[in-house]
C-alpha cells in the first residue's frame, strides 16, 4: 500500500494508517462508554456509579485530545513553521486557549 503524504493544508489532513486506526479505535471505545452510560441512566443506576463512568469518558476524551494535539504539533505545526507560515502558531495558541477553558 502506498504511504499517503501528510498535509494540513486546506483544513484537512491525510493521516498515516497507524495514526488513523489509533484515533478511530479510541473514538470507538469512547462511543461504547457513552452508550453504556445511557443504558445506566435508562436502568436507573445509582448516580455516583454513573458519575464515575462519566469521569472515565472525560478522561478518555482528554487522552484523545492529547494524542491528536501531539500529532498535530509534530506534523502540521512543525511543517508550517519550517515553511515560514507563522500564522500556524497563532492558530495553535487559539486552539490551546479553547482547550483550556
Amino acid at each position: 500500500m502506498e504511504e499517503k503524504k501528510e498535509c494540513c493544508c486546506h483544513k484537512t489532513k491525510v493521516r498515516p494508517e497507524k495514526e488513523y486506526k489509533d484515533l478511530i479505535n479510541r473514538l470507538n471505545r469512547i462511543e461504547g462508554q457513552v452508550r453504556g452510560i445511557r443504558k445506566m441512566v435508562e436502568n436507573d443506576i445509582y448516580c455516583p456509579d454513573i458519575l464515575i463512568q462519566v469521569s472515565a469518558v472525560n478522561a478518555a476524551l482528554n487522552s484523545f485530545n492529547k494524542v491528536l494535539l501531539a500529532n498535530h504539533i509534530r506534523t502540521c505545526v512543525a511543517d508550517d513553521i519550517r515553511a515560514g507560515k507563522d500564522e500556524t502558531v497563532d492558530e495553535l495558541v487559539v486552539t490551546l486557549q479553547k482547550l483550556m477553558k
